[in-house]
């Protein structure tokens, strides 16, 4: 009962940090039209400083990943949120564009620290029959977070100016980073203290329903890093609405589908759970393949509403993959091994996915447009769907499921 109660309260901690994690990192995207028009960028510029963010976020990881399972995780989840909570409050000081690269790429470091040891740390809080559930609850914060930076930003940057918005949305992080330093390690891990060595990584390199998971989060990722970067912008060109308002529309919609979703993909693939050990991977390949055609319908709609309503609808099943491919890695993984792997999905994920998609949509949107460069990134979520199914076929032959 002590341990059950405890582990809600690291849930409950978890939870404010990954909703800051993803505010931190989210509302740079409400901001850019005030920082094109402030800094005088072209749309390739504003989407590499997204770029620039992801490529020192997956680099950093497996350097964390290594260590990660060598000491306490509490330390790494607190001294990062810290970290990337004071790189945002410096990105509202830059004085130019290299000034905020350097910036953003300091959140990602701060931001790979945490990313990478912290969904084993909470999923070791809880028994497997829970555990898509919670990492669900985990995954929640990608949509929240995203949604609360875009209201923010959108907010905060129409009102007082894209710097202050930075310094406001950089104060709760540092104060959960503190108290985060004083959580207790799980339990599991302490019964299972043996080390590996960096060789570690080559043995995840040999699990193929690992690594095609994190090939399907990846093509889920950049399909998402993509929308998240360029749908304010999109509503603000196409539909004529203020950068505040185009923040809070796809802000709301993305909390709303985000909730939904990510419950309804945990639930799903628990319930599932009891009748086959290839939940995950049905509940994966499901989310992909319905996602596609709402997404595209979004784009060729000239009607506000019914473009929010159909990006409702793809993000619902978008995020709904979150909390099972969570739980996969968890699964498939030995616990001596799993701060390792999260480091090497992060990288992977991010890598083949929102690293280059901002930068790459918006090399597409400068050549043929904003409209065609989105249709593109939801019609690449077919080749997640697929690989997918492959995760689910590897899962049984490797680890003899049903």
């Amino acid at each position: 009962m002590k341990d059950a109660k405890y582990a809600r309260g690291v849930l409950l901690l978890v939870f404010g940090l990954s909703l800051f994690n993803y505010i931190d990192r989210q509302v740079l995207y409400a901001v850019f039209p005030l920082i094109k028009a402030d800094l005088r960028l072209s749309d390739a510029q504003l989407g590499f400083l997204a770029s620039s963010f992801m490529i020192v976020y997956m680099c950093f990881a497996p350097f964390v990943g290594y260590f990660g399972d060598r000491v306490r995780r509490p330390l790494i989840i607190g001294v990062s949120a810290i970290f990337w909570s004071v790189s945002t409050l410096f990105s509202g000081l830059v004085k130019n564009y290299g000034q905020l690269i350097a910036t953003r790429s300091a959140v990602g470091v701060g931001e790979a620290g945490y990313g990478t040891v912290c969904p084993s740390f909470l999923a070791e809080w809880f028994p497997v029959e829970k555990r898509a559930r919670i990492m669900a609850l985990y995954a929640l914060a990608i949509p929240a977070g995203s949604a609360v930076g875009y209201l923010l930003g959108g907010f905060l940057g129409q009102q007082f100016g894209w710097r202050n918005a930075f310094f406001i949305v950089a104060v709760p992080g540092m104060l959960l980073g503190v108290i985060a330093l004083f959580l207790q390690e799980t339990p599991e891990k302490k019964q299972r203290s043996e080390h590996i060595s960096f060789r570690g990584y080559a043995a995840l390199f040999k699990n193929r329903t690992f690594l095609l998971v994190c090939l399907a989060q990846s093509i889920g990722t950049f399909s998402v890093g993509g929308m998240a970067a360029w749908m304010p912008s999109y509503f603000v060109r196409s539909f004529g609405v203020s950068v505040g308002k185009a923040g809070f529309l796809f802000g709301a919609v993305t909390v709303a589908a985000g909730l939904l979703g990510n419950f309804a993909g945990g639930w799903a693939a628990d319930w599932l759970h009891k009748r086959t050990k290839r939940s995950y991977f049905i509940v994966g390949y499901m989310s992909f393949f319905l996602s596609i055609p709402f997404g595209v319908s979004a784009i060729f709609t000239n009607d506000l509403n019914t473009c929010l309503a159909m990006i409702f609808l793809a993000e619902f099943f978008i995020f709904a993959y979150s909390g099972p491919y969570h739980a996969a890695i968890v699964e498939t993984v030995p616990v001596t091994m799993r701060s390792m792997a999260f480091a090497l999905d992060i990288f992977i994920i991010h890598a083949l996915g929102d690293a280059i998609s901002p930068f790459l949509l918006g090399v597409v949107s400068d050549s043929a447009g904003l409209p065609f460069a989105l249709v593109l990134a939801m019609l690449y979520l077919l080749l997640g769907g697929f690989i997918s199914i492959a995760a689910g076929e590897a899962y049984k032959k490797d680890f003899h499921a049903v």
